[in-house]
């Protein structure tokens, strides 16, 4: 199977048409955008039809189809029940942008799902994807919970509670490996039934960390985090503890059929790391 190279605009760290350029330049097929910081907001695209219009004849132009639209609002995710609210409307006006753009899938993180099924916080957050879930369907698409905060195993048992098809998964595997030391090989297939976008990212961990103090909803800023604790660190694909064959293979092995989006959230230098990840994914 041949899937799709994508690229998280935001890794360039470009503005918005000029990332589409440079993902173009250096070979990928779609891209996936933030609707939370930048230029492609629901405030700038949604209200009229010229800035649409333009993006998509861009889009159309250079051959790049938008894989996923970035919903992550971070902060707590979805574990304050008084935020709650005010996010879901958020990531409502984040759905209708992605699905003006014929895109089913957002991406976004919900926090650290505890392991206590009846505290408070697992409640809370279970009802707030209910509800995503239910905002999902009404538009034909999919909030999809970013892997890392917890095992995979833990999220699919959050996720088979929740019981909708609006909730699915967004698989990185480098998360996986530098907070919860999972195999994120095995985890393609605990959670084969969720997975409708992926990134390509890799790393280490370090030291063991809790999850909590990563995600969790005292947690302090990751950047001060790591500075005083470095529990982990991304590294440029194929460099860190994520076997990308086998994990491609696994893919593959469960009939995954999207794309396979390289984001580069560290480095000096993303775009040369970018391009050199894209060369690696097309030689697998």
């Amino acid at each position: 199977m041949r899937y799709p190279v994508g690229v998280m605009a935001d890794s360039l760290r470009l503005p918005l048409y000029a990332s589409l350029l440079k993902a173009k330049e250096l070979g990928a097929e779609a891209v996936q955008l933030s609707a939370v910081s930048g230029e492609f907001t629901y405030e700038n695209y949604a209200s009229t039809d010229v800035g649409r219009m333009e993006l998509r004849g861009l889009l159309s132009r250079l051959g790049l189809r938008i894989s996923a639209v970035c919903g992550d609002l971070g902060g707590r995710g979805f574990m304050i029940p008084e935020e709650n609210p005010s996010r879901i409307r958020a990531s409502r006006r984040i759905m209708e942008l992605a699905s003006l753009f014929e895109c089913p899938v957002v991406t976004t993180h919900i926090g650290a799902i505890p392991r206590d099924t009846g505290s408070p916080r697992y409640q809370t957050m279970l009802s707030a994807c209910r509800e995503l879930g239910r905002i999902a369907e009404g538009y034909g698409g999919a909030f999809a919970v970013e892997t890392g905060p917890e095992e995979p195993e833990r999220l699919k048992a959050f996720l088979d509670e929740v019981g909708s098809p609006g909730m699915k998964v967004n698989y990185d595997p480098a998360n996986l490996v530098m907070v919860t030391r999972s195999d994120p090989v095995r985890g393609v297939f605990t959670l084969k039934d969720y997975i409708v976008h992926v990134h390509a990212k890799d790393g280490v961990n370090l030291l063991p960390c809790d999850p909590e103090r990563i995600y969790g909803p005292d947690a302090p800023d990751i950047a001060e985090l790591l500075d005083r604790t470095p529990y982990f660190r991304e590294t440029p694909l194929g460099e860190g503890a994520v076997d990308l064959l086998r994990w491609i293979a696994a893919l593959e092995e469960i009939g995954y059929r999207g794309a396979v989006t390289v984001e580069r959230e560290t480095g000096t230098d993303p775009a040369s790391d970018i391009e050199k990840a894209i060369k690696a994914l097309r030689t697998l």
